[in-house]
């Protein structure tokens, strides 16, 4: 079912559009918890940082992915406000389109770059090969990620919520004894089965979807309107993660153990900061659909809003990690006392920095949901100088308690750029309502 974002109380529609979308993104995290807790309990420390050390490398590409992904949705939101439905199927048949190009580009140069990084990121040499056996599988798999995403970002476009993953991760690690192996099989398993599923919610629900030949039929035009907005928007989380890399590079030096519990930390920190992400993700589809039919003065009202319901949980979440967050971390790592108290200073030091995460979701995707890629993508390299700084300066002077620093200062050389562009672009929408106010009383 289609939901409207353009009528009705703002607070009350952002919240229910977050909801069910926080519950399908909590279950995509939740699995991705698994691989955490099924591979450190059952395989060992050593088995969960081959994992973990993946990740930048994984978020380098699957960031893309999502960012690109993303902005062609944007402009599918953009037409569903305006009411143009033949426009919005048009827009989904270049997402496609596009996703198909974009797994055969990314596929090929992804598997050929995979273990030169992990041996560029001075992966510990007890990891290596778990690691690229791991990546490669999830490299492989690319197409498995494009498909859901492109339904995904469609579905919340037109106001639906996300199919949440499958659960496989017990089945592929304890049943096959699979090990690193099964984690990396049960990933690509379970986004491929949450792309397939998409297609029937689609074909029952959302028969405005539903493309005919002559959706096909697209112009080199609109091909470039969904690139100029999307590509930016893939770049900016490569940016990104390339600061991550840098981090990936400092913290494999710092030996397994730092690895395996700042993998574990980022799992749950990853949890704890789903219902910001919503929030966010919610506001880029909300601003895309009210832009898209004129409503300026609703964008306003709901950014402001949402602001004090995101906000407001960050704080919660901060002052849980703070108290609770050794307990948290154990569960993950086991017995180990280093590794939890790692884990735990990475949660309090992050958890008490969620209100900057907040402001930064909710600007950045404001921003994108209007089309604008510029300021989203200084914030982006504002994050990428920030994070190199902690890994490469911080690190050397205060070890791992330094490189737990690199997401709040990330976070707060992203929030400084993107809060100077909402001033300059609420002042820009105020005069752009004004003019059309004043234009349609002339009418």
């Amino acid at each position: 079912m289609t939901k409207n974002l353009t009528v009705g109380n703002p607070a009350l529609l952002i919240l229910g559009f977050t909801i069910p979308l926080l519950i399908g993104n909590l279950f995509q995290q939740f699995y991705s918890m698994a691989d955490t807790f099924i591979v450190g309990n059952t395989i060992g420390v050593e088995a969960l940082a081959a994992v973990g050390c993946t990740g930048s490398i994984n978020f380098l590409i699957l960031g893309f992915i999502f960012g690109f992904t993303s902005g062609t949705s944007i402009i599918t939101a953009q037409r569903f406000g305006a009411g143009d439905t033949a426009g919005v199927r048009r827009s989904f048949a270049i997402s496609l389109v596009l996703g198909a190009c974009m797994t055969i580009v990314l596929t090929a140069l992804s598997v050929v770059v995979a273990r030169p990084l992990l041996l560029l990121l001075r992966t510990p040499e007890e990891i290596l090969e778990r690691a690229c056996l791991y990546i490669l599988i999830i490299f492989w798999g690319i197409g498995a990620a494009v498909l859901f995403n492109i339904f995904s970002g469609i579905m919340r476009a037109v106001g639906d919520s996300r199919t949440p993953l499958i659960f496989l991760d017990y089945l592929f690690i304890l049943a096959f004894h699979m090990g690193v192996k099964g984690a990396a099989i049960a990933t690509v398993i379970a986004q491929l089965l949450a792309g397939l599923l998409c297609i029937p919610v689609i074909i029952k629900r959302l028969p405005m979807l539903w493309l005919t030949k002559a959706d096909w039929k697209i112009s080199g035009a609109e091909i470039g309107e969904h690139i100029r907005v999307a590509l930016p928007m893939g770049f900016q989380m490569s940016i990104i993660a390339i600061g991550v890399v840098v981090l990936q590079f400092a913290l494999n030096g710092l030996g397994t153990t730092a690895v395996a519990a700042f993998t574990a930390a980022q799992k749950i920190d990853l949890v704890a900061t789903m219902p910001l992400n919503s929030f966010g993700a919610t506001m880029a589809t909300y601003t895309a659909q009210n832009y898209g039919a004129r409503r300026i003065d609703r964008i306003r009202k709901g950014v402001f809003q949402c602001f004090f319901m995101s906000g407001s949980f960050s704080i919660l979440a901060g002052l849980l990690f703070v108290f609770t967050g050794n307990y948290l971390a154990a569960i993950f790592v086991g017995s180990n006392p280093q590794a939890v108290s790692l884990a735990h200073t990475y949660l309090m030091i992050n958890g008490s920095c969620y209100i900057l995460l907040s402001i930064l979701f909710i600007i950045r995707q404001t921003l994108q949901g209007l089309g604008d890629s510029l300021f989203p993508t200084v914030a982006g390299i504002m994050e990428l100088v920030m994070r190199m700084f902690a890994a490469l300066t911080l690190s050397k002077l205060f070890g791992f308690t330094g490189l737990c620093f690199a997401s709040p200062l990330a976070w707060i050389g992203a929030v400084i750029p993107m809060v100077i562009a909402l001033g300059f672009t609420i002042k820009r929408l105020n005069r752009q309502s004004l003019a059309e106010k004043k234009l349609s009383t002339r009418n």
